[in-house]
């Protein structure tokens, strides 16, 4: 198991930011911590190969309110608007946990890879450093041996943890195969109706943690389905709103939840209502319960088969 913790380091002037409340964080196997709650730059807006002055202003408003955790990807060609947002915001870099993620759909050099990854961030080092899926790799032997430049990456002290994206079981077991150190976490989407069946199991017993994009989904992509009507009588009795209802129902879990909102008052509702909220263990089993109900996968579609639910 994972241990929870308090997350928000005080900023320079001893206050936390914006008076958020303390966030949870997770402790990861590799004994370093990930607050619970992140924003994401998000797969909505790509780059298209040109700066985009808007993305920054958006991680901006992120930061501003008090979001400390930034997740982006190089494949999505926004790590170099994260960098700036996070330079521009003038605090501290040890203040922010920075998550960046190598292609997993083209083969490239790990190292250089990452190096091109920190001149676009401005960072000397990244938080987290993950293999974004599994599917550039032609063999067990490919995927086992980009896990060991993963390794040596994390030797150098430039990643603090490592860890995959879009991985299932069976590709975890083939980098565990020779893994010297294990993922510390798999970003995988999940929501109440994509739950992975024993894929958690599988994480808890070899203490890999779990990020989750896509926590919103059933509020968002896939409303009419049947845990709407819990979650909105759950809202009710917490007030707060349907979808700070979803992403806590994945950190009672003892999972990370990311959220990829551009509402400056929705991102500010997320820090402010969920830490101030704990869903009931029988809540939690509930929304679980409904949930097996639907089956729904909103992205890597191409990837997954129609009805898997792994």
């Amino acid at each position: 198991m994972h241990s929870v913790t308090s997350a928000f380091k005080p900023d320079a002037s001893g206050q936390s930011p914006k008076q958020v409340p303390y966030l949870p964080s997770l402790k990861l196997n590799d004994g370093n911590e990930i607050p619970m709650l992140a924003w994401g730059l998000g797969t909505a807006r790509k780059g298209n190969g040109t700066f985009d002055e808007e993305l920054v202003e958006v991680t901006k408003t992120a930061i501003k309110v008090g979001f400390r955790h930034i997740d982006g990807a190089e494949m999505y060609e926004n790590e170099a608007e994260m960098g700036a947002a996070i330079k521009a915001s003038k605090v501290p870099r040890d203040q922010f946990y920075v998550v960046t993620k190598c292609s997993g759909t083209r083969k490239s050099n790990t190292q250089e890879a990452f190096e091109e990854s920190l001149i676009k961030l401005g960072l000397d080092y990244v938080d987290l450093y993950l293999i974004h899926a599994p599917y550039f790799a032609d063999s067990p032997e490919e995927l086992q041996q980009k896990w060991a430049d993963f390794e040596a990456i994390k030797e150098s002290g430039k990643a603090r943890s490592i860890g995959v994206s879009n991985f299932l079981q069976k590709d975890l077991e083939i980098i565990l195969q020779t893994a010297k150190v294990k993922p510390a976490i798999n970003q995988i989407e999940f929501h109440p109706y994509l739950q992975h069946g024993d894929l958690l199991d599988f994480h808890r017993k070899h203490e890999i943690a779990v990020s989750c994009y896509g926590p919103l989904t059933p509020v968002v992509r896939a409303k009419g389905g049947p845990v709407d009507g819990l979650l909105k009588q759950l809202a009710d009795k917490y007030a707060v709103s349907e979808g700070e209802i979803a992403l806590r129902w994945c950190m009672d879990q003892g999972l990370v939840a990311i959220t990829t909102s551009a509402n400056e008052l929705r991102m500010e509702r997320y820090l402010n209502k969920i830490p101030k909220i704990k869903l009931t263990p029988r809540e939690v089993e509930e929304i679980a319960k409904l949930g097996k109900e639907k089956h729904y996968r909103a992205f890597w579609n191409d990837k997954f088969a129609a009805d898997d639910r792994s």
